[in-house]
């Protein structure tokens, strides 16, 4: 899963990087509300979006706004220190879905983080199967016969990719999106071996992940 972070204060902003990367998810960051906007404006695709208030050259209720008029229903925590009802009332009213008051518990925002995660699945399954190898796609384990799978976070998100289109084709490219922010370099060899390792944990499952040469993964039950 992907999320964008928007904090214009460094060390905050590594801080909650760092929290979201350690937890499974992918992070983009930007430090300021224009440059937000615009990644917003280009369609691509969030799970969630960490948005303050108070960002420079575009304050985050302009962001917000400009999201919501777009049709743009992606989960939304707003972050501010002004602990004022106003505040809080007119992020809502514009469409955000929670709100932390800083200084907050970094545990407290990976909570709420995966409530709206949970929330955003109402209607489908956030528990991926395939064969006895299951993917909880809101705590981020897999297991096969629910006993944990030890995977790295980069596996965990290539697993979750594949699942989530389990018995179709997924290209490299599609996977790099899944597990790397934009500002980060990576290559299709990386995806080689994360399948690579993928295939021997995966193995005992009765789960193959198959090369369609050309076009990308299929990850399936065996025969």
């Amino acid at each position: 899963m992907r999320i964008l972070i928007a904090e214009d204060d460094e060390v905050l902003a590594d801080g909650l990087t760092r929290a979201m990367q350690q937890a499974g998810y992918a992070v983009d960051r930007v430090a300021d509300g224009s440059e937000a906007d615009t990644i917003l404006k280009g369609g691509q695709p969030f799970d969630l979006i960490v948005l303050d208030i108070q960002l420079p050259k575009l304050d985050g209720f302009t962001v917000l706004r400009n999201l919501r008029e777009r049709n743009n229903h992606v989960p939304v925590i707003i972050l501010t220190a002004r602990d004022s009802v106003e505040d809080r009332v007119k992020g809502l009213d514009l469409g955000a879905d929670d709100y932390l008051s800083k200084p907050f518990n970094l545990q407290e925002l990976e909570a709420r983080t995966r409530a709206l995660l949970r929330r955003g699945q109402c209607g489908t399954n956030p528990l991926l199967t395939c064969g006895s190898l299951t993917f909880d796609s809101i705590e981020r384990r897999a297991a096969i016969d629910g006993k944990p799978l030890d995977l790295t976070t980069r596996e965990l998100g290539v697993l979750e990719a594949l699942m989530l289109r389990a018995g179709r084709v997924i290209s490299k490219e599609q996977l790099l999106e899944r597990i790397y922010s934009y500002s980060e370099e990576a290559s299709s060899n990386a995806i080689e071996v994360y399948i690579h390792r993928l295939r021997k944990k995966i193995a005992p499952a009765g789960v193959t992940i198959r090369t369609i040469r050309g076009l990308g993964y299929v990850i399936d039950s065996l025969p």
